[in-house]
């Protein structure tokens, strides 16, 4: 079962009123359903929302819907749910502001489906019922999107969820357009909104999982970064040494860059700081770091001038 299924049937499981109810409905059948002068038919191929649906109608309307299962013969073997509405049909559309008191097609639903925040709310969870999709957080990047049919109610869609500073965007599709949300924050705190707390949950478990993963490894690269760092600095070190031993010897230079040299060949994988310490100890005079990387300074500036 996918990340947005669970949602789905989460939403399902809501307690909700009767206007909730309502503006979810009007949400779910003006991007689902198929309408003409006789049946309003709602498809889905979820078996949770075909009995809430149901439900919903029957509880509004006392209406009830006639449903019909259609096997599907592709490569998902899945069913696909249909209720019919009949009875009711143009009193059903017109108290879901789906339609007008003409019967003609209202695209964008009037004031008073979505009249407050409770119901702008239950409204976007019947279009994530109808049209939404999410992401598992654990497989892939975080995405969030809705798919509709027409431009007008696509930006009214994405207004809507901009009022609650989501950060929707709109693209256009071969087959529609795509309002979007990719902030992960943003994902956590629509899911909030309609209320599926356990995908709220689950989603910020998996969010802290990912980020935690994601500071380890960036740990880990600046770790692996500086070991890099230090065993280069030190080969070229040792180059330098090896060029000033072979045609001058170390025997020749200044007493305190001969010594450093010597402990940098006997000690070629440690770092400056550590290299400080041990001639420290092994000295019993104190060498700190800025003095050994002033004295290969010295070494490399020697180097130089021989190779020339």
């Amino acid at each position: 079962m996918s990340f947005s299924t669970d949602i789905k049937n989460e939403i399902t499981r809501t307690e909700s009123t009767n206007l909730e109810n309502a503006a979810l409905l009007s949400a779910y059948i003006r991007q689902t359903a198929y309408i003409d002068d006789t049946v309003v038919r709602i498809h889905t191929e979820n078996v949770s929302i075909c009995r809430y649906l149901f439900k919903v109608i029957k509880n509004l309307y006392d209406v009830t819907s006639k449903i019909a299962v259609k096997k599907s013969f592709n490569f998902k073997k899945t069913n696909t749910y249909m209720l019919e509405i009949r009875d009711k049909k143009d009193f059903i559309l017109r108290d879901l502001s789906l339609i007008n008191e003409e019967g003609y097609f209202i695209n964008v639903p009037k004031e008073y489906i979505i009249d407050d925040d409770e119901l702008r709310k239950a409204y976007l969870s019947g279009c994530f019922l109808a049209s939404g999709s999410i992401n598992n957080p654990k497989t892939s990047r975080y995405h969030l999107e809705f798919l509709v049919d027409d431009s007008e109610y696509a930006s009214f869609i994405s207004n809507m969820l901009n009022e609650y500073r989501l950060n929707s965007r709109i693209i256009k599709r071969k087959n529609g357009y795509m309002i979007y949300i990719k902030e992960a924050d943003k994902i956590s705190d629509f899911l909030r909104m309609i209320k599926a707390y356990n995908g709220v949950l689950y989603f910020e478990n998996v969010r802290i999982y990912r980020d935690q993963k994601n500071i380890t490894n960036r740990l880990n690269n600046c770790e692996q970064a500086n070991v890099e760092k230090t065993i280069n600095a030190a080969l070229r070190q040792i180059e330098d040494i090896n060029v000033i031993a072979d045609k001058i010897g170390l025997d020749t230079i200044d007493e305190k860059i001969s010594e450093v040299a010597s402990f940098r060949l006997k000690y070629p994988e440690s770092s400056l700081l550590e290299l400080s310490t041990i001639m420290s100890h092994e000295t019993g005079k104190t060498i700190t770091k800025s003095c050994l990387n002033h004295r290969f300074r010295k070494i490399r500036e020697l180097a130089e001038k021989i190779k020339q």
